[in-house]
């Protein structure tokens, strides 16, 4: 990694992460389901994930969602932290194999980020969320799963419609890659 992509993926994380906590304060719906809402930051989140690749989507997911906790609730939730770190990540790691920076998005790449997105979401929300806080909290079982299924689902539409979105607008503001021809 050059020192210039570096840097933009240093930016990216601090920028990712503070849109994450302004939406997740501004721009959430709960679910009736107690702290679980529907949240559009997730969608933000799944955008840095592709665009700057796992690394970012972690740190992103980590540092977005752990602001949120202390400024929302006063203390951070290290379970749900974890996973939204870890659907950052997973969501990265496809980042190599859909580049919308050279402005392809299409079906192919379309079906490729939903279908990593909701990996990312049924590992973070129907596995990593619950169990953990089984472990570190002691929480009873019925109640975080049905919690993490609730938030794995709302956040797979989130980032299947907002997200597929913010994608695909982005992927159309780039230059396709041996597009531009040269006039004589």
């Amino acid at each position: 990694m050059n020192k210039n992509r570096s840097i933009q993926t240093i930016v990216a994380i601090g920028i990712g992460a503070a849109i994450f906590v302004v939406l997740s304060r501004f721009a959430s719906i709960p679910t009736g389901i107690p702290n679980t809402s529907l949240e559009t930051s997730y969608a933000v989140l799944a955008l840095i994930a592709l665009l700057y690749g796992p690394l970012a989507g972690f740190a992103t997911g980590l540092i977005g969602h752990f602001l949120k906790d202390v400024l929302i609730f006063g203390s951070p939730w290290m379970s749900w932290i974890i996973a939204s770190a870890m659907i950052g990540l997973v969501i990265g790691l496809i980042s190599k194999s859909i580049n919308i920076e050279d402005g392809v998005f299409g079906v192919k790449e379309l079906i490729k980020f939903n279908v990593a997105q909701i990996v990312a979401n049924i590992i973070g929300w129907f596995i990593i969320a619950p169990t953990l806080d089984v472990f570190i909290y002691a929480e009873p079982v019925d109640k975080v799963y049905s919690q993490g299924i609730v938030a794995g689902c709302v956040n797979m539409v989130t980032i299947g419609i907002l997200g597929s979105l913010l994608v695909t607008t982005y992927a159309k503001t780039r230059t396709e890659k041996g597009s531009l021809t040269m006039e004589d």
